[in-house]
C-alpha cells in the first residue's frame, strides 16, 4: 500500500509539473518601443511566457489628432481612432512584434499642424494582456 501511495504522489507531481510548464505567464519583456515618425506610429516589442501556443494576436490602436502649433486641435474632425492587428509566430515561449498605424486626414493635417498620438495601447488578444503607454507621441 505505501508503494502504491508513493507512485500515485510521485504521477501526481509529474502531471502537475508538466501541466505548468505548458501553461505558460504571457508578459510583455522589457519596454515596448513607441516611435513617431510624420503621421505613422510604430509599436514594436516581445512578449515572453508563452507556453506551447503556435502564435499570438496583437493590437495596436491609439488616437490620432491633427494639432496646430498652439498645441491644441481646433476641430471634433480633426481626431480619429486608429489601430492595427497582426498574428506573430511564437518561438521557443516567445514572440517578436511590429506594427503601425497612420493617421489621415481630409482635409490633411498639413503645416504648421502636425500630427500627435495619444492613448498608445498595445494588447495581446490571445491572453488577454495589454500596456497602456501615457502621454502623446
Amino acid at each position: 500500500m505505501k508503494r502504491f501511495a508513493l507512485a500515485a504522489a510521485i504521477i501526481a507531481t509529474i502531471v502537475f509539473s508538466v501541466s505548468t510548464v505548458f501553461a505558460g505567464s504571457p508578459h510583455f519583456v522589457g519596454s515596448i518601443t513607441i516611435t513617431r515618425s510624420d503621421n505613422t506610429l510604430t509599436a514594436a516589442g516581445k512578449e515572453a511566457g508563452l507556453g506551447n501556443e503556435d502564435q499570438v494576436h496583437i493590437v495596436l490602436s491609439a488616437t490620432a489628432l491633427c494639432v496646430n502649433n498652439g498645441g491644441h486641435h481646433p476641430k471634433a474632425e480633426n481626431k480619429q481612432s486608429v489601430s492595427s492587428e497582426g498574428t506573430f509566430p511564437v518561438q521557443n515561449g516567445h514572440a517578436d512584434f511590429q506594427l503601425s498605424v497612420t493617421a489621415t486626414f481630409s482635409p490633411e493635417c498639413s503645416p504648421p499642424m502636425t500630427v500627435t498620438f495619444t492613448n498608445v495601447t498595445v494588447t495581446d488578444t490571445t491572453n488577454n494582456i495589454s500596456q497602456r503607454f501615457v502621454g502623446t507621441f
